[in-house]
Formats: structure tokens, sequence, C-alpha cells
């Protein structure tokens, strides 16, 4: 079995680790030569660890008992899982299949780390056509074997508070940016916001300057992966966004300052009549909310309804499944591949977590024929399109999200933001990128 490429793989540590939002990790856990058993670092997809341990473990139990292979499993928190991958690739001994967020996907395919899925090795869990193709594309690098295996998908969706629209008077949410803005003067005053935002939250920031920079007919990044951010288009689209708190005034200021999904909690307490998220229902119910509180709708666009080029309104979000390069059970890791993506597993597991399956079929099942369910679910398959991928998109994140943070934290402090400040400061998230 080759090795990782460790040049690579240090490279693109040191790009990786600048997105992380914590610090450590431990060691690698190690693949192992048992065919019997497998060791799974899974992402952290319920309200903590605990709660993922007692969704998965019958899972794994229910593998275990179909194939004889043991799981040792292990939920790893965001803030240190890519830590936890790094420390990996570099030294080649990590678990034998792990979840990494889609985003991740080229950036780790870079180091040789990730075990590439053929078209012989898609066969083995069904075929790639099983899979939807906006989750598909964010598995890699355009004209290389995906890295990973599509696993639970999600999108942006408009939610919106029934009650504090009905007391303004307002009749349907808005279905493009003049409309927001239109909408949103109605509904802050009296201490209330219109739209939350979470402007610290550079990952956050990301994926809403990436559908407007798609809606102005940008792109971060040229046909060769070189980065453009400075074109009018991603001007633009920055400027746009940013402006919803400086200039419109229908974000509150302090939202600047957010990184924690505070918005979602200002939303279900009544302070902030909108949000923009992703799978939202688990969240609002654990803060109280009822189904009848909150409605949901696609995500504003220019003009016209949500669709492809100049109508995306969603970048592609989810998380995939992937086998480390470096595990000694290959079979064990490409069987456990296909239990997790069966059309069973993928019901099971997204229908808990409240994402949508990344496999066709199970889609269609009519336990995700619930409101947002739907609206994600049509996202995902009209209006939706992946982040760059390119091998430098972690530093892309950390680059361009904290120049829109530091944007925001101009506007809540009453200083303008202009077309020129906002290029300037483009221009400084390009000088950081790698040449």
């Amino acid at each position: 079995m080759r090795r990782i490429r460790a040049a690579a793989a240090i490279a693109i540590a040191t790009s990786l680790a600048t997105a992380a939002t914590g610090c450590g990790g431990g060691e690698g856990g190690g693949g192992n030569s048992s065919p019997d058993t497998l060791t799974y670092w899974a992402t952290n997809q319920g309200a903590n660890i605990e709660a993922d341990k007692k969704i998965l473990t019958p899972e794994l139990k229910k593998f275990e008992k179909e194939t004889g292979i043991k799981v040792e499993l292990e939920v790893v928190p965001w803030a240190n899982l890519l830590d936890r991958i790094l420390a990996a690739t570099t030294s080649g001994q990590g678990p034998d299949v792990l979840n990494i967020g889609n985003t991740w996907s080229a950036s780790l395919q870079a180091t040789g780390a990730l075990r590439p899925w053929d078209e012989a090795a898609f066969d083995k869990i069904g075929g790639q056509g099983r899979f939807t193709e906006a989750a598909v594309a964010s598995a890699g690098a355009e004209g290389q074997d995906p890295a990973a295996v599509p696993l639970y998908s999600m999108s942006y969706a408009l939610y919106y508070n029934k009650k504090m629209f009905k007391e303004a008077g307002i009749e349907k949410p808005p279905t493009t940016w003049d409309e927001m803005v239109e909408t949103g003067k109605k509904l802050s005053k009296d201490g209330k916001w219109a739209l939350g935002a979470e402007g610290s939250n550079l990952s956050n920031n990301i994926h809403q300057v990436f559908a407007l920079s798609q809606q102005h007919g940008g792109n971060f990044f040229d046909a060769s992966g070189k980065p453009d951010f400075t074109s009018d288009a991603n001007v633009a689209a920055v400027k746009q966004y940013v402006d919803l708190m400086g200039k419109d005034k229908i974000i509150a200021p302090g939202n600047a300052e957010y990184a924690q999904n505070q918005s979602l909690q200002d939303f279900a307490r009544g302070k902030t009549a909108m949000v923009l998220w992703q799978s939202a229902a688990s969240t609002f119910k654990a803060h109280g909310m009822t189904d009848e509180d909150w409605g949901v709708a696609p995500a504003p666009v220019q003009s016209g309804s949500p669709g492809q080029g100049r109508q995306v309104n969603s970048m592609v979000s989810g998380i995939n499944i992937a086998v480390f390069e470096n595990t000694d059970n290959v079979d064990g890791a490409i069987e456990f591949v296909k239990f997790m993506t069966s059309d069973e597993e993928q019901k099971i597991l997204n229908g808990t977590y409240g994402s949508i399956p990344s496999v066709k079929a199970a889609q269609q099942d009519g336990a995700f024929d619930t409101p947002d369910g739907t609206v994600l679910r049509e996202t995902l398959t009209k209006s939706a399109a992946p982040l760059p991928q390119v091998a430098n998109e972690s530093q892309f994140e950390t680059a361009v999200g904290t120049a829109v943070k530091e944007l925001f934290a101009d506007a809540a402090n009453g200083r303008t933001v202009t077309t020129e400040s906002v290029k300037a400061a483009l221009s400084k998230a390009q000088q950081q990128m790698p040449k």
C-alpha cells in the first residue's frame, strides 16, 4: 500500500490548520490489520457526543451482526476533528474510516490521505449513480476520482418566525434580496431585527457570500484554480451581504460578533424574524419552538426563482465518509461505507439528524416530506452549487471569511463599507493565499 505523500501532507496541514476552530486533538487512532474490526471517526452531528454515540451504536451493532466486523467508534468534536485528521495524515496512523466536512474533500485529497473512489470502488457500494450529483461534486477536485462518498447532505433555507410576520402584517417570506430588504425594514424595529447572521463565523460568512457571488455571475477561483477574489462579482456579493447590516440595517450590529449559533437562539426567542440556515428544525425544537412557530422557504435570489447559474441560492453542504489510505482493512472499510450509505441506513441516520439523504432513493422516503425537508431537498437538487473544489479551499475560507468578519465589524461600528473598502479587504485576503 502506497505511503501518504508526506511533503504534500505537511504543506496542506499548514493551510488547513488555520481553518480549525480548536486545537490539540491527540494522536491518530491507528488503523488495524484485523478483518474483524474497524476504527471509525464519526463527526458530531447530534446535540452532543453522547447523543451521537446513542444514535450510532445500535446501527454499528447491526453492521457487526450482518458482517461479523466490529466497529470501534469515536465521535470527534468539530473543534478537534481537522487537527486529528491532519495528525493522522502526517503520521500515516489514522482510523480505517472517517467522516469529513465535504468542503475539506479537495484539500485532504491533495495530501493523498484518503483512498480514491474510482468506478470499481463505487460499484462495490452500488454505483456512483445512486448519489445526488451535487453531493458527489463536493467529494473532490473536478477531473479526479472522488476522495470520499456523500453521507449526510444539507443546504441553506430561509426560516421565518410566523408570529413576528403576522404582527408586522407580512403575508409571505421574501423571495428576492430586494424583497428581503423591503420586508426587513418592516420587521426591524422596537429592539427586534429582521435577519440573523453569524458575522464572526468564517465558514458561515463564506457560505453566504459564495451563493451571492454565484448570483452575480462570479467565482472565487478561475478555471485553473487560481484565486480571483477581487472580481466585480465577488466585490458586489460581499458588499451586498455586509450592507444588510451597515446600509439596510436589517441585521443587528451585535451579530458582527456572533460565531456560536447565537442567531438561532435570537430567532427562537422572537428577537430575530429570519435566519438563513442548514437543517435548523431540530435546533428550534431544542430551543422550545414547535413546528407551527416557524415557516421555511428557499433562500432569496436576485430575481426570479432559484435555479442554476445566477439563481444558485446555497452551497452544497454536508458530511462525506472516507477510507483512510493507510488502512490495512480495505475490504472491511468499503463494506462499512456500503452499509452506511445503504438506502435503509440513509433513511434512519438522516431522519434522526434532520439532514437529507445523499442517496437518491432514500431521499424519496415520505419521512423527508416535511416543510423544511422538502425545501432543503429541492434546493440540493435544483439550485445548490459546491464550494470550490481546490486544494487551497480551506485557506480560502479563512482568508475571505476573515475579510467579511472585519467588514461586519466596520459596519457594526458605524464605519461606511464602500466598494473600494470591500475590494481592498478581498485583495488583502488574496495576498494571503499561496502563490
